[in-house]
């Protein structure tokens, strides 16, 4: 019996894998890309692209385990969610108060230690911000937000 059991279970976990998640990209303008938008600094640059961008943009790196359902489901499910609160890879189509509000909400977030989640730093160490990490991240985000980001870039770049 307990074999049976044993075997249904496995030839179940099998059978899972045959599900597949969309994990598509659609395509998207690179320069409307949050860093590219923003003119963000390298340092910023390689904060976001560590902490950030893996579940809040197109430039998802799956890791190997991604693979494996259920995982691959729950990873799914997590960056679809990412990307609805904010998706760096089209942050530059947004609205402006919609680009504003993003930002303040990142500096917060960051500043808090809500992000990255800490699901997300265990197995991703370069994604563990220090505490000046994230004051500088979550500056940079308010700087970018009172300043109008990129509406305020336009404006500058027409006077």
């Amino acid at each position: 019996m307990k074999y049976r059991i044993l075997a249904v279970l496995a030839l179940a976990f099998i059978a899972i894998q045959f599900i597949r998640s969309n994990r598509s990209v659609p395509v998207v303008d690179a320069a409307q890309d949050l860093c590219t938008t923003l003119r963000a600094p390298s340092e910023v640059r390689t904060l976001l692209r560590a902490a950030c961008y893996d579940c809040h943009s197109y430039q998802t790196h799956y890791p190997w385990y991604g693979q494996v359902a259920p995982i691959s489901w729950w990873l799914d499910h997590h960056v679809k969610e990412a990307r609805e609160h904010i998706n760096f890879s089209v942050f530059g189509s947004m609205p402006p108060h919609e680009q504003t509000e993003a930002l303040e909400a990142c500096s917060e977030v960051v500043l808090d230690g809500e992000m990255p989640l800490r699901s997300y730093t265990w197995i991703h160490a370069e994604a563990r911000l220090t505490a000046e990490q994230r004051r500088s991240l979550a500056a940079w985000f308010s700087d970018q937000a009172r300043t109008g980001g990129a509406v305020g870039r336009a404006q500058e770049s027409n006077k």
